[in-house]
């Protein structure tokens, strides 16, 4: 891998605009509102960077890319739930979240279902971006220790203290207006890439035979466990090649966690109108599209060329070396970064670089600020919202710093579905009958749906199960709340 003046000139460039955008954003910053919610006063396109700005980040690139690596097609389910989700969010949720004289969706629960469901549902929310805000740590880490070869602890402390500077000062102007930056980078890298890939393996066909090629007719045959044309159809051709349900449990998950999200309900509430906020989300489903695919391009074009230093380990046992053209990477995480380095321009590699970063940063700050403002705002509840709010954001970095050095090895796509899995069984089931069926169940029974449909998604994640577990975490959740249906008499 080489690192030339142009790579690093790019990354600093980016994120020193990215920076810069976080800190002027302080200057519209006048009071909490404006800190959570923009003052209710932003357009279409700072909504989706808003949106984008968070759902686009290191899960959806790096991990996205680590996936296609492992899997092939079936990495594109995270960005096609993240689509579904915005539309769903455009179409059915985006009139009735502006209406409710809420600033939280779990004030909307307790608003419906009292206190104890807001508490516990904001716990296990937060707890949920957290597992997320910890998979973008990964994902910039990944990035960092490619480029500069530094430790992972050290990358990992660089990459949170960028995240908490982003947004600390300007929250959601923050978020949306370095979203609509991102935005511009972000499609521009993305096809970037995805051209470079197409280019370099002549196509698609070229690209997948080019993956037959390494798998088996090298030594690399001998460990990765495939033996025919077909196996490597079924693993990297296949949109179901981790299996129908959970693939496609994986895809719900992330529909309904963008619905249970309070970072995307934020920028939401900061449109001026319904209107705007309903393109806004309208228009990151459009843009997320095509920059998940170009990331599974990418991650199946390493998947050709390189092999993991565990593969390498692995043939070294066998009395094997490494096939001849082929490189190694370190971790799956870097399959990315070292396409970009290894395989772009120069110049707009390191563009790109620059770019990678920021959809990171921005990811990572724009949950965290969710996160925050549950607590603050349904925990905490300070008189000073604004300098708590602050605090909590340093303080979430912190410890997602300290948790990721715990989890480097883990896939970080896998945290993410984690991630969106827990905040649907907190809050999607209460949040929607709150809005919809409002009088129609009793308040303790949801409460104890919140409760129990994490307890059956945690459980489900821990034992094979021939179903996703975010099956077994909705049912259980929807079967409390059907408990505590009021019938007709008590409703009337």
């Amino acid at each position: 891998m080489s690192i030339s003046i142009f790579h690093i000139l790019g990354l600093i460039l980016a994120v020193a605009l990215i920076e810069t955008v976080g800190i002027l954003s302080v200057r519209k910053v006048k009071n909490a509102s404006d800190f959570h919610t923009s003052g209710g006063k932003a357009g279409t396109w700072v909504v989706a960077g808003a949106i984008i700005g968070t759902l686009v980040g290191g899960q959806s690139t790096v991990g996205t890319a680590q996936l296609a690596f492992i899997f092939g097609i079936s990495a594109w389910w995270f960005t096609l739930g993240m689509a579904l989700g915005c539309v769903a969010l455009a179409i059915g949720y985006v009139v009735p979240l502006r209406h409710s004289d809420s600033t939280t969706l779990l004030e909307i629960v307790r608003k419906e279902y009292g206190r104890k469901a807001e508490m516990t549902g904001s716990v296990l929310c937060s707890l949920g971006m957290f597992i997320s805000i910890i998979a973008q740590v990964l994902s910039a880490a990944a990035l960092l220790m490619t480029l500069f070869n530094i430790p992972f602890g050290v990358s990992a402390i660089i990459s949170a203290i960028i995240m908490t500077l982003y947004v600390v000062f300007g929250g959601l102007w923050s978020a949306g207006i370095g979203g609509v930056v991102k935005i511009i980078l972000l499609c521009i890298s993305a096809l970037a890439a995805g051209v470079i890939v197409l280019v370099l393996a002549k196509g698609y066909t070229g690209l997948v035979d080019s993956i037959k090629e390494i798998l088996l007719y090298t030594d690399i045959q001998l460990v990765d466990g495939l033996n025919t044309i077909s196996d490597v159809n079924a693993k990297y051709q296949n949109i179901f090649a981790r299996g129908i349900s959970k693939d496609a449990g994986s895809c719900l998950s992330v529909i309904l966690g963008v619905l249970s999200t309070q970072t995307y309900a934020q920028a939401i509430w900061s449109g001026k109108s319904d209107s705007v906020a309903r393109r806004g989300a309208m228009i990151s489903a459009l843009i997320s599209i095509p920059i998940g695919f170009a990331c599974v391009m990418v991650g199946m074009f390493m998947r050709a060329h390189y092999i993991t230093i565990d593969e390498l380990n692995a043939l070294n046992i066998i009395g094997k070396d490494i096939p001849e053209g082929i490189g190694v990477m370190t971790s799956s995480a870097q399959a990315f970064p070292m396409f970009v380095t290894n395989h772009m321009p120069k110049f707009i590699g390191g563009l790109v670089l620059g770019t990678l970063l920021i959809t990171i940063i921005i990811g990572g700050s724009g949950l965290t600020l969710g996160a925050s403002t549950i607590l603050v705002k349904d925990v905490f509840k300070p008189k000073n919202n604004l300098a708590v709010t602050r605090l909590t954001i340093v303080g979430i970095q912190l410890l997602a710093f300290v948790v990721a050095s715990s989890f480097s090895g883990q896939y970080i796509n896998d945290l993410g579905f984690l991630s969106m899995g827990l905040r649907t069984t907190a809050t999607f089931v209460p949040l929607t009958l709150a809005l919809f069926f409002p009088g129609r169940f009793k308040p303790k029974w949801v409460f104890f749906s919140i409760i129990f449909g994490t307890a059956c998604l945690v459980f489900g994640e821990f034992v094979s199960l021939p179903v996703d577990s975010i099956y077994v975490g909705l049912l259980g959740s929807l079967l409390c709340c059907l408990l505590g249906l009021k019938n007709d008499k008590i409703r009337n």
